[in-house]
C-alpha cells in the first residue's frame, strides 16, 4: 500500500471534522466515560471555538441542553442544607428533583458545573441568567477550613484542580461571594514547591496541571498581574523566579513540553505548561518553532478525513479515539449508548 501522505501543517479542517463527530457521534468507546458527559462536551465545542468552525453545532440546542442539568432548590431554606446546586456531569448523576432530599441524589460536581459554564460562555448565552444566587451559596460550603475545595458535597479528594474550577465559576459569573480568595491563596501558595513548580496537594510533587490550576486561579482572583517576569523578585503571592525557570525547564529536547522532570513531552503539557507562561508574560522565551514541530508530529497521519493529536510523538496511543464502529448520537441529546 504505499506510505500515507506527508503533512506540512496543522489540518485545520479535518480537526474539525474530528471535534464535531465528537459533539455529536461519541465512540461506544467512551461509555466508561459517561459521568463526565459534560466536559467531553466542554472539549468537543471549545475546540470547534478554537479552530473557528462553531457554526457545524447548533448553539442554542447545546445552550438549552446544557441548562436541563442543573439542580436548582426546591425552597429557599433548602440553600442551608449543605447540598451543592451545580451542575450535574451526565444523565446517570442527574436524579430527579424529588429524589433530593437524600444528599447523595444530588450529583452536582464542581467540575462539572465548570464545564457547563464554560460551554455557555462559548456558545454565548448570558450566564447571569442561571440561578447564580444558588449556585454560588453552595458552593462556598465546599471550601475547607484549609483554603481547597472539595467537588461535592458528600466528601471527595480536595486539591488544585477544584480551586481553580471554583476561582472559575466564580470569574464567569462576576461573583465572589462563592468562595473566600485569601484562605484559597493561602492553599495555593502552600502547594509550591522547592523548585517552582505547584504540586496539587501541599507536599507532592509538582506538576504542569497543577501550576497551570495554581497561577491561574491566582491570576483570576487578582492576586498576581499580567508580565509578571517584568519584576522578577519574591512577590506577595508566588516566587516569580523560581516559577518561571521551572516553567522554562520543562520543554525538552525534542520541543515538547513535559509535565515532570525525567518525563517524555507530551501534548497536554502545551497547554498546561504553555498557559502558565503566557499568563506570567514569559511565553516569548520558549522556543515556539521547536514546539509547533513537535505538536505536528503528534498529529495523525492523514488517512481519513478526520484527525486527532496523540499524547506522544509518533505514538499509537491516542488521548481521543475515533473510527470505531457503531458510533452513538450522544451530545446534546439524551439518548447516550
Amino acid at each position: 500500500m504505499g506510505n500515507p501522505p506527508e503533512q506540512s501543517g496543522f489540518a485545520r479542517l479535518r480537526h474539525a471534522a474530528f471535534l464535531e463527530s465528537m459533539a455529536t457521534d461519541l465512540p461506544r468507546n467512551y461509555a466508561t466515560q459517561e459521568v463526565n458527559h459534560l466536559t467531553l462536551a466542554y472539549f468537543a465545542v471549545a475546540g470547534l471555538s478554537l479552530v473557528r468552525e462553531l457554526h457545524l453545532v447548533d448553539k442554542d440546542q447545546i445552550t438549552k441542553w446544557i441548562l436541563t442539568f442543573q439542580v436548582h432548590p426546591e425552597a429557599h431554606d433548602d440553600l442551608d442544607n449543605g447540598q451543592f446546586y451545580g451542575f450535574c456531569g451526565s444523565r446517570t448523576t442527574q436524579y430527579p428533583s424529588n429524589n433530593l432530599k437524600d444528599p447523595s441524589h444530588n450529583g452536582s460536581h464542581l467540575a462539572s458545573t465548570y464545564s457547563a459554564l464554560a460551554i455557555l460562555k462559548i456558545v454565548g448565552y448570558d450566564v447571569l441568567n442561571i440561578d447564580s444566587k444558588a449556585l454560588l451559596h453552595s458552593m462556598k460550603k465546599l471550601q475547607q477550613p484549609d483554603g481547597s475545595f472539595m467537588p461535592t458535597h458528600i466528601g471527595a479528594e480536595t486539591d488544585l484542580r477544584f480551586v481553580y474550577c471554583a476561582a472559575a465559576i466564580c470569574s464567569m459569573l462576576k461573583d465572589w461571594t462563592g468562595m473566600d480568595k485569601e484562605k484559597a491563596k493561602e492553599y495555593i501558595l502552600n502547594c509550591q514547591s522547592y523548585d517552582g513548580g505547584f504540586g496539587m496537594v501541599p507536599g507532592s510533587d509538582e506538576s504542569g496541571g497543577g501550576t497551570f490550576c495554581a497561577v491561574a486561579a491566582l491570576y483570576l482572583m487578582g492576586f498576581i498581574q499580567v508580565d509578571l517576569t517584568s519584576n522578577l523578585r519574591e512577590s506577595g503571592s508566588i516566587d516569580v523566579q523560581l516559577l518561571l525557570e521551572w516553567c522554562l525547564q520543562r520543554q525538552a529536547a525534542d520541543g515538547g513540553f513535559q509535565g515532570r522532570r525525567n518525563k517524555p513531552a507530551d501534548t497536554c503539557y502545551a497547554f498546561w505548561v504553555g498557559g502558565v507562561l503566557k499568563i506570567i508574560g514569559a511565553y516569548h522565551l520558549i522556543d515556539q518553532s521547536a514546539l509547533r514541530e513537535f505538536l505536528l508530529t503528534c498529529q495523525s497521519p492523514v488517512i481519513t478525513k478526520k484527525l486527532y493529536f496523540t499524547t506522544f510523538e509518533n505514538s499509537r496511543k491516542v488521548k481521543t479515539l475515533i473510527n470505531f464502529p457503531n458510533w452513538s448520537r450522544c451530545f446534546f441529546t439524551d439518548s447516550f449508548f
